[in-house]
């Protein structure tokens, strides 16, 4: 399973508080993924939260499949951008050749690191030919649990590179940089831009 029960009540019970004080500013990592997109390509989001980047990705004249793990996000992705969000966990797609992008901002870095093979193999049979997947996670020696008890993999960019070569994925982008958590920690993170062959 790639869902931590603490983690989704976690955002289950701060749904309302967390869509609030996330801002109306989507990932600045969106657009430029979205560029490498054949227009009008189906897009799966995996994590959509409170639903700005699914509205922005659907502004920008793609299809989008907004999903998230937790039922409370769902609702209030909905209630605001009308997106026809669904409630879907990693380890629930069961996709083939369906999308020309997987986008996942700061949602997989809640996956349990043993979970999070599988899910790379399934986000790679989701994608079509050449399709393009983004993911973002703070960096670590190993997982854990943050200040608020949420479930983070913590990888190292070795591993977590490694793991996705292993799931046939060609890395075509890494950054890393530093980031403040939303628990107050400092903590490094990287942005993996990928592609199926």
């Amino acid at each position: 399973m790639s869902t931590d029960p603490d983690t989704i009540a976690f955002y289950q019970k701060r749904a309302p508080y967390w869509v609030f004080h996330s801002g109306t500013h989507c990932s600045h990592q969106l657009d430029r993924f979205l560029d490498r997109l054949p227009p009008a390509s189906r897009v799966l989001e995996l994590g959509c939260g409170g639903g700005r980047d699914a509205a922005r990705i659907r502004e920008r004249g793609f299809s989008i499949d907004a999903t998230d793990a937790v039922p409370a996000l769902v609702s209030r992705a909905n209630e605001a951008f009308a997106l026809d969000a669904r409630v879907m966990a990693f380890h629930e797609l069961d996709a083939a050749d369906a999308y020309g992008g997987v986008w996942a901002h700061a949602s997989m870095l809640h996956c349990p690191t043993a979970a999070l093979p599988d899910v790379l193999l399934r986000i790679h049979r989701a994608l079509m030919p050449g399709g393009w997947h983004f993911a973002s996670f703070k960096l670590g020696t190993g997982e854990g649990r943050d200040l608020l008890g949420r479930l983070h993999n913590f990888p190292s960019p070795r591993w977590l590179t490694q793991t996705y070569e292993a799931a046939n994925f060609l890395i075509e982008s890494q950054e890393t940089y530093a980031g403040q958590a939303s628990d107050g920690t400092q903590r490094d993170w990287i942005d993996l831009i990928v592609r199926k062959p």
